[in-house]
């Protein structure tokens, strides 16, 4: 069978976990949740919970070489050995690109045509926006690229394909952003933005001429107040949906691994890689807000990349033209990668269960999703009533479900899984290589009892 390199597995589960998540919905998140308190409980729990997940997901794969349905299936333990519908969540890839493709296709007709043409306020901003999702020719002709260029990747297969195209777009999307970052830091706000996302607006002249170790404490104790369950829910669900869990992306992936892949630092390159995208894409992205906006502007909940960003990119004059150009690149390489990941494992599924070429069902697959796609552009459009549901379109609950439903259930039942329906003997003896008695200790601790804690007060809180 083919198999990833060591690298390239990494680049490419990087890649699916990087996405729009970390550039996108990160600063976004942040920014509606008061900056360092989400992002010192988010990289706590990615740290602690995250990467447990990650590995639990990763050693289903690795183990079997198999989908996502049939790794449950032959590591099943139980008596029944009904384990292997967990598995059919792999149909979540396919539900999200309906959707994520369509969101994809918005930063490529931003790129295409809004980086020239810059709004010069949050009225015009919001007007160029609004015009777009009612826009259904424009919406799908975008849609179409980003599918079409999906479809090519996930055919040419794993190592021509996938890999490849990992091992160009990672490296040139840190290279963007670490100029953009570079740029961000020469502007006067660099501090604010500094401030906002590590001190969370705290007043650090009210304690300096205090020592360090009181000055800590105030520091700690100010963080401490802010956390609130909506700032805790939103930071476990950003780890939840940042690392790609629950859909059986990971597991597909490392089917493609080597055995004696290790596979705790496997995950830690996943992670902190991007841990650093996030922090590096919101350092920039608030820089360029305090710059040229208003620190309201930074917990804009109507869309900070396609609203708030291109605002602010027309008040740097002809040198916001060229960031805009090279942020939406680098967004569309993120995307990208994404888009590959979700469509991968259920082609990979399909090809164990039909026998058919991988090229055939890459295209067919990917012309269906684009139908679907169609109709959830549709239901956007305001002259069609008729595609919304208790308020909702179309595309508003195949989102609700994909995240909050689908992956949740998947995410879980992973942990729980690997946790509980396979031999604790047996998961010793295959993770004796990266994980020591105490860290063994804890893995076990953090997919039995801490993940499946998580993903429950994500499930209630958001239903609540």
């Amino acid at each position: 069978m083919t198999t990833f390199s060591k690298i390239g597995f990494i680049m490419a589960t990087l890649g699916s976990s990087i996405g729009l998540g970390h550039i996108w919905r990160f600063p976004t998140m942040a920014g509606q949740n008061g900056g360092a308190v989400f992002i010192i409980l988010f990289v706590f729990i990615s740290v602690t919970i995250g990467v447990s997940m990650l590995v639990a997901e990763m050693l289903m794969g690795n183990r079997t070489h198999k989908n996502a349905q049939d790794a449950f299936y032959e590591l099943d333990e139980t008596k029944h050995k009904r384990w292997h519908y967990a598995g059919l969540t792999v149909i979540g890839g396919p539900l999200i690109l309906t959707f994520y493709g369509v969101v994809l296709g918005w930063v490529c007709y931003y790129l295409a045509f809004v980086s020239f043409h810059l709004p010069s306020n949050m009225e015009e901003s919001k007007v160029v926006f609004g015009a777009l999702t009612q826009n259904f020719w424009a919406q799908i002709l975008s849609f179409g690229v980003v599918m079409a260029l999906t479809a090519y990747f996930v055919a040419r297969g794993v190592k021509s394909g996938i890999e490849k195209l990992n091992f160009i777009l990672m490296p040139l999307l840190f290279v963007i952003f670490i100029g953009l970052l570079i740029y961000a830091i020469s502007m006067d706000s660099f501090g604010k933005s500094v401030n906002f996302m590590f001190a969370s607006g705290f007043d650090f002249n009210s304690i300096q001429d205090q020592g360090f170790i009181e000055s800590s404490k105030q520091l700690f104790s100010f963080l401490f107040n802010k956390i609130t369950p909506s700032v805790l829910v939103d930071s476990m669900g950003q780890v939840f949906f940042s690392l790609s869990l629950g859909i059986g992306i990971v597991i597909t992936y490392a089917a493609f691994t080597q055995k004696n892949q290790n596979l705790f630092h496997a995950a830690l390159w996943v992670l902190i890689p991007g841990i650093v995208i996030s922090i590096i894409a919101g350092l920039t992205i608030f820089t360029f807000v305090f710059e040229y906006g208003s620190a309201s502007d930074v917990g804009s909940k109507t869309g900070l990349v396609f609203i708030t960003l291109p605002v602010m990119f027309e008040k740097m004059g002809t040198a916001g033209i060229i960031i805009c150009i090279l942020f939406m690149i680098g967004l569309g390489f993120a995307g990208l990668s994404s888009t590959i990941s979700l469509l991968e494992p259920s082609i990979k599924w399909l090809e164990d269960k039909t026998g058919k070429n991988r090229v055939f069902l890459s295209w067919s697959l990917s012309v269906l999703i684009f139908i679907v796609g169609s109709v959830l552009i549709l239901s956007l459009n305001e002259s069609h009533k008729e595609l919304q549901i208790v308020g909702k379109s179309l595309f508003e609950w195949v989102d609700w479900i994909s995240a909050n439903v689908i992956m949740t259930f998947g995410g879980i039942a992973a942990c729980v899984f690997v946790g509980y329906a396979i031999k604790k003997e047996h998961l010793r003896e295959w993770t004796k290589g990266y994980f020591g008695p105490v860290m063994f200790a804890f893995w076990l601790f953090a997919i039995r009892i801490l993940a499946p804690f998580m993903v429950f007060a994500i499930f209630v809180y958001e239903r609540g």
